[in-house]
This record gives C-alpha cells, sequence and structure tokens, in this order.
C-alpha cells in the first residue's frame, strides 16, 4: 500500500478490524446475518447460499432496512467467471398514475414529499415487492441448500428474539411518531409505547410463522397465494393501490452487467433501472483527467473535484435516468469519452459551479447491502431495501411483515423521467459492485443510503484505486455528499478545510454521516479473502478458514499394558 497519509488533506483513523478467511468470507450489516451466511459455508454451502441466508435473517435483526416485501439489486458472479444481474425491484402497482400524489408544495428542491405523505407513509406507499422471489430464484438456480436449511436462522431469531443494538434502537425512535400509528409494528419495536432499547429482547413470532410457511410454499406464498391475497385485502380495506393482479403478474429480470474502465479496472454493476453503477462509471470518466493521488486523499482539490462530479451525474441522473422500458436511458452517451472530456472542461478547478443536465432521454433511503464470497470464486454482492427506515411503517396485520414504500422514489410530478406509471420499476442509487483486474476480482463492494450509494461508493473506489487503502481504511474513510445543493461534510473533516471549500462556492453542511455502512471483500493475492466494514452500522465481517481433517488421520487405540 502507498504511503496516502503523507499526502492526506483529512487524516482518520479506523474504528474497525477486517477479517480474514481463505474458506469464505461474509459481510453484512449485522453480526448475527453475518454469522447466519458463515453458518451456511460451514455447512458446506455456497456463496449464494449464504448471501440469502444472510437476506432472510437480515429482515428479522435489521427490520428497518430490509424485507421480503421490498426490491433490490444482486450482482452474482459464478465459479466460472460469468457474472450476472438479478433484478427484483419494485414496481408501481397498475391503479398508479402519474398524477395519483400531489406534490407538496413546501417541498425542498430535490425532495419528493407529497401533500399528506400519502407516498411515504402508510398502504398508499407501497410499490409491488421483488424480493421474495429474487432470493428464492437465486437460491435454486445458483444454490445447493434447501429454502428450508437457508432459512432456518431467520425464523429462530424471530421466534426467540435478538438483542437491539443501540443503532435499531436509535432508528425505532427516529420514526416512533409513525410507526405508534399502527399497533402491530408498535407490539414489536414500541413495547408499551416506549421505543425499544439496546440490549432489549424482540421477538416476531407472527413473522416466524410467515417464514415458516415461505419455507413450506416458496414465492407462491405471496405471488397468488395467502401471504399475497392478506396483503391484498389489506390494500383494498384502505383503499390503496396494489392489488393481487399487480403480484401474480410480477416477474423479476436476468440483467446484463454494465461493466466501465478506471485506470486499468473494471468496475461491474447493475444497469438501469439502477442508477447507481452508470452514474459511478460517469463520474470516474470525467475524474480519469485529474491526478487524485497526486492531490491527495481529503485534500481540498480532490474534494472540490469530487464534489462537482457528484453535481454533474446529479443533473443527468434527474433529467435522464429511470426504468427504460419507460424512458430509453442515454447509456452509451452518459459513459462516452468524448461526453467525459465535454464535462471536465467545463469544471472550474478553483469555483463551484451550478450545473444543469448535458444529456436527454434519448428519442423514441435507507437500504442494505451485503457482500459475500466463497473459496470457489462465487461472489454475491446486493444492495436491498424496503426504502425508508422500516419502510411504509406498518405490519401486514397477522403476518410481521414490514411493506416497502416504494412509491416515494418516484417523481410525484407528471411528465418527468422518474415520474410514476403502472408497472414502472423504480429508479435506484444502489451499487452493488464487483471490480476486476485483468479479469479477476479485485474486490467488491456496496452500502445503504439511498441518494448517498453511489456517490459514497464511488468514493470507496477512488480510496482503493487512486490512493492505495486498506480495505478497512477504504470504508471507514471520511466522506462528502452533494446532490447540487448543500456539500456534506462528515466529521473527521477539519473545519479549515470546511472553510476553504465554502471559499470556492459550495454550500457547507456538517452532518454526523454520509451515507450508510459500507462494506466489502478484497481477494488477496495468495487466494484469501479479506472482509471489511465501516462504523457507519453493525457491519460484522466474518471470514472461514481452517477445514476438514487431512486424509488418513486417525486415532489410535491406546496400548494394552502387558
Amino acid at each position: 500500500m502507498s504511503h496516502w497519509r503523507e499526502r492526506a488533506g483529512t487524516p482518520f483513523s479506523n474504528e474497525k478490524q477486517p477479517a480474514t478467511g481463505s474458506r469464505g468470507m461474509v459481510v453484512t450489516n449485522h453480526p448475527l446475518a453475518s454469522a447466519a451466511g458463515a453458518e451456511m459455508l460451514a455447512a458446506g454451502g455456497n456463496a449464494v447460499d449464504a448471501a440469502v441466508s444472510a437476506l432472510f435473517t437480515l429482515t428479522v435483526v435489521e427490520p428497518m432496512m430490509v424485507g421480503i416485501l421490498g426490491g433490490g439489486f444482486a450482482n452474482i458472479r459464478l465459479a466460472d467467471g460469468s457474472q450476472t444481474i438479478l433484478e427484483g425491484q419494485a414496481r408501481c402497482p397498475a391503479a398508479i398514475r402519474p398524477d395519483s400524489f400531489t406534490p407538496d408544495p413546501e417541498a425542498p428542491p430535490g425532495v419528493l414529499d407529497t401533500v399528506g405523505r400519502r407516498n411515504a407513509v402508510g398502504r398508499s406507499a407501497v410499490g409491488t415487492p421483488g424480493n421474495l422471489m429474487a432470493w428464492c430464484e437465486m437460491l435454486r438456480e445458483h444454490g445447493t441448500l434447501s429454502l428450508a436449511d437457508v432459512v432456518e436462522p431467520a425464523i429462530r431469531h424471530a421466534e426467540r428474539g435478538f438483542a437491539a443494538t443501540p443503532f435499531l434502537s436509535d432508528c425505532v425512535t427516529d420514526c416512533a411518531a409513525d410507526m405508534l400509528a399502527d399497533p402491530e409494528i408498535s407490539r414489536v419495536f414500541l413495547p408499551g409505547g416506549t421505543p425499544v432499547k439496546a440490549g432489549e429482547r424482540v421477538r416476531n413470532g407472527a413473522y416466524a410463522d410467515t417464514l415458516r410457511a415461505v419455507v413450506r410454499d416458496g414465492p407462491a406464498l405471496l405471488y397468488g397465494g395467502a401471504l399475497g391475497a392478506r396483503l391484498a385485502e389489506d390494500m383494498r380495506r384502505h383503499e390503496a393501490f396494489l392489488a393481487e393482479p399487480d403480484l401474480i403478474a410480477y416477474r423479476t429480470h436476468r440483467l446484463p452487467v454494465l461493466r466501465t474502465a478506471y485506470r486499468g479496472f473494471e468496475i461491474t454493476g447493475p444497469p438501469p433501472p439502477c442508477a447507481g453503477p452508470l452514474h459511478i462509471g460517469q463520474m470516474l470518466n470525467i475524474l480519469e483527467g485529474f491526478d487524485l493521488r497526486a492531490s491527495g486523499f481529503g485534500s481540498e482539490q480532490t474534494l472540490h473535484l469530487i464534489a462537482e462530479v457528484m453535481r454533474i451525474a446529479f443533473a443527468d441522473r434527474a433529467a435522464a435516468t429511470a426504468d427504460p422500458d419507460f424512458v430509453p436511458v442515454p447509456v452509451a452517451r452518459l459513459l462516452s469519452a468524448e461526453y467525459a472530456a465535454q464535462r471536465r472542461a467545463q469544471i472550474d478547478p478553483l469555483r463551484s459551479r451550478d450545473w444543469s443536465p448535458g444529456v436527454v432521454p434519448a428519442e423514441g433511503a435507507n437500504t442494505t447491502h451485503l457482500t459475500v464470497a466463497d473459496r470457489d470464486g462465487r461472489i454475491v454482492s446486493a444492495t436491498q431495501t424496503i426504502n425508508s427506515l422500516f419502510g411504509a411503517r406498518y405490519m401486514v396485520p397477522g403476518t410481521g411483515a414490514i411493506p416497502n414504500n416504494y412509491l416515494y422514489v418516484f417523481d410525484p410530478h407528471p411528465g418527468r423521467a422518474n415520474s410514476m406509471a403502472p408497472g414502472k420499476r423504480v429508479t435506484s442509487s444502489m451499487s452493488p459492485l464487483i471490480v476486476l483486474r485483468d479479469g479477476q476480482p479485485r474486490f467488491a463492494l456496496g452500502l445503504p443510503g439511498g441518494l448517498r450509494i453511489f456517490p459514497s461508493a464511488l468514493q470507496a473506489v477512488i480510496n482503493l484505486i487512486d490512493h492505495e487503502m486498506s480495505l478497512q481504511e477504504a470504508v471507514e474513510a471520511p466522506r462528502i455528499w452533494t446532490q447540487g445543493y448543500a456539500l456534506e461534510l462528515e466529521p473527521q473533516i477539519s473545519e479549515a478545510l470546511g472553510q476553504a471549500l465554502a471559499g470556492r462556492g459550495h454550500s457547507v453542511q456538517r452532518v454526523p454521516n454520509v451515507g450508510g455502512g459500507l462494506n466489502a471483500i478484497a481477494f488477496l493475492p495468495d487466494g484469501s479473502l479479506q472482509g471489511a466494514a465501516c462504523w457507519r452500522a453493525d457491519g460484522t465481517p466474518v471470514g472461514v478458514g481452517g477445514g476438514l481433517a487431512r486424509a488418513g488421520v486417525r486415532f489410535l487405540p491406546e496400548a494394552r499394558r502387558p
């Protein structure tokens, strides 16, 4: 590793330690989910078995972030080196129209609030979910263990309970005002009307029963079965949009891998409707014309340049990135060297500026991430969500399951790239990346955090490639973020540096953290795996090493005395 600290404008220290393993690595944002994945590897399963088990377990122990009634993307690399994207993203129900919600006239720029918060909280905010179908298909197509095997840890923790972390307690506190309106979700997370405290047991027996039904019926439980019927009936009683035909018609997609290059590395991830890897590639193309290694990590010049390319990417994202089944996304233009050169030439190296879109459509929050690898070369980099903290902030009666509030991600104004339409897929900032060099994996990473996901993933890639940080340093390093308005700075960035950026025209805002818990795996030259998770969540890497006894080992009988 280079001595990046010698050129750093923002020194920092790691708070966590990485893990290593020779037979597999599981990194999630909760220790019990990482342990569930490691249990599958120890039982002879592969990375897909481990990833699916960890995802189901996360729905129990990190319920504010992910659920079977959510959506997401998985970037999957198989043992033969082939790669595929499994898209299980949520969709607009058939009853949705572009003007189904009334935009809030008091909403700040870039915020998608509507009158009465109907697109954010409650039944009217729920999109057609894809997670349960996608996870079961991933297991069936690429796993080796049964659905009963991989779901068992989740059932165990839902039935017996688990200790709430301070992070979970804080999330409940932040959402308590909305959650108290629903007696079912309050019973689990606000017993007696008070947010669950760190260390208290959280039990969700109804959800354990739902998971047992998943084991029995598979994805059909939701897409045409009893769970789907119960969800749809609850929607009907509340005059919401989602109906049983939406669930029955739902299908996942296998998408081609989006590939971009940066300084000899290949960055791979999902294509649109996932916006993250597309705009990471766009920003890296522009930044490749600058010597970020020379300007140093966290320096005034480096942060200024990164902030400017974020502004460019968000301007283009708002104008032209959406579900390609509805809006022809100009992928080739956004990733072209010509366009990168054009935008690079427009950057003032000393002053921030306002950015308008450079592309148009062609004619014609809160999430979780896991990164898993096994010794045979399989990798799963998957980002999954119910969108906001605790999704729509209620439970489907009698099921213990929390629906998504994915309709909050759509633009409530008609006539825009990301406006609502029946069947339209959510455009997401998710960025489950696998990065290669000379065709071989070098690292895989991802994180939660809504609109802050892909700019944060960008910074991790820069940390690893330009600054040659260790994996632990790269995931924990201080971040910045802007979508064209305030420039958010994490606390480790000095006051003097913040003032210098303000002097360049940036509207500086201090925040406790940018985005969520990034987790990653590095593939080391000796064939071993290193996992790392950052301080922004309960992330925990668990490595599997050791192995079976050497062939021929025997316990010989003790010699008899004469």
